[in-house]
């Protein structure tokens, strides 16, 4: 059996100095940013799953071109 992926990266800052947290199993702390965070695995997609549908053409309330 291999071991548990680690993240390459911060999700926040792109740093790459992370350490394993003392917060338990996923979690990770940045020291280029002093943020925390968690990863989780939530499962496999089914074959032939489309993501999320897309949506009409943006607007402007939600930073579109008009």
């Amino acid at each position: 059996m291999s071991e548990r992926a680690a993240p390459f990266y911060c999700p926040y800052c792109g740093d790459e100095d992370l350490r394993p947290s003392e917060e338990g199993h996923g979690a990770w702390e940045c020291r280029a940013c002093s943020r925390a965070f968690r990863l989780k695995f939530l499962g496999l997609l089914a074959p032939g799953a489309a993501g999320p549908a897309p949506s009409a053409a943006p607007s402007a309330s939600d930073g579109g071109t008009p």
